[in-house]
């Protein structure tokens, strides 16, 4: 039951986020480039999100001693194995932050500015000032901000909640739509962009959803503190996905913009 209030309390956001004014502006490959170089970091801190998870909710010290919740531990094993080492589109083993990395590359977007920025990442101690002296915007900044006070914490249920909610759902289906649309062969010259969204649609949809929701119950339990944590972080989680989204949405805005001008 303490799942249905939770996903009836996020309900106003997850509604916000589904009908965001930003789907309506993605409408050529152009944009998917423009929407790729910002997006990239919630992919990309999606991992530091989900290692901290396997740190708390597996054992990866020696001496070995085994997870308090074998169920939780396999289910975060099961996602680091795809999330960190899947397959791509030749059937090479490459985390999906490479593989979207590799669908940058397809779409001409800036990833050498992408991997400068996320090299510069190097401790956790001191993320946030490297964060904040880093060239990104404010919304991403804030985004990767929360992310990392989040993982500080070292609360499982805390991390777990920022973890599972505050994705975007209509994404893949959305830029496979625009790629069919595109010309230029479409699908056929955007192998990698097309193959990493049917991938995300299959994991998220099938099997990594339902699992994230069973961990979050297995880790607060009977815990009312605990469930108002996972509420609370996650109504933030959405918010700052919110702001991402915004700031994507003003940065099309503007190029459309100057488009119009140069004409």
């Amino acid at each position: 039951m303490k799942i249905e209030n939770l996903e009836k309390g996020l309900q106003p956001l997850r509604e916000q986020l589904k009908n965001h004014p930003l789907y309506a502006q993605l409408e050529s490959v152009d944009d998917i480039k423009t929407f790729m170089e910002s997006h990239v970091y919630a992919v990309w801190d999606f991992m530091s999100l989900l290692k901290a998870l396997q740190r708390h909710l597996t054992c990866v010290d020696l001496p070995w001693h085994p997870a308090k919740d074998t169920s939780v531990s396999r289910f975060i094993n099961e996602i680091v194995l795809e999330e960190e080492s899947d397959f791509n589109e030749k059937g090479e083993a490459k985390s999906h932050f490479e593989m979207y990395l590799d669908a940058m590359q397809e779409v001409k977007a800036d990833r050498l500015k992408v991997q400068a920025i996320i090299a510069s990442f190097t401790s956790l101690d001191n993320i946030s000032n490297q964060i904040e002296a880093a060239e990104l915007n404010k919304a991403e900044k804030n985004f990767l901000q929360f992310t990392f006070d989040v993982i500080n914490t070292r609360q499982p249920h805390i991390i777990a909640a920022a973890f599972t909610f505050g994705r975007e759902d209509l994404i893949p289906d959305m830029f496979l739509s625009i790629i069919e649309q595109s010309g230029e062969n479409g699908p056929s010259k955007y192998k990698k962009l097309e193959y990493y969204l049917k991938r995300h649609i299959e994991l998220d949809g099938d099997e990594h959803g339902p699992l994230a929701l069973r961990m979050i119950k297995a880790l607060c339990g009977s815990n009312d503190q605990k469930w108002k944590d996972v509420l609370e972080y996650s109504k933030q989680a959405l918010q700052y996905r919110i702001a991402l989204w915004d700031s994507i949405a003003e940065k099309l805005e503007e190029n459309k913009g100057n488009l119009v001008n140069a004409l």
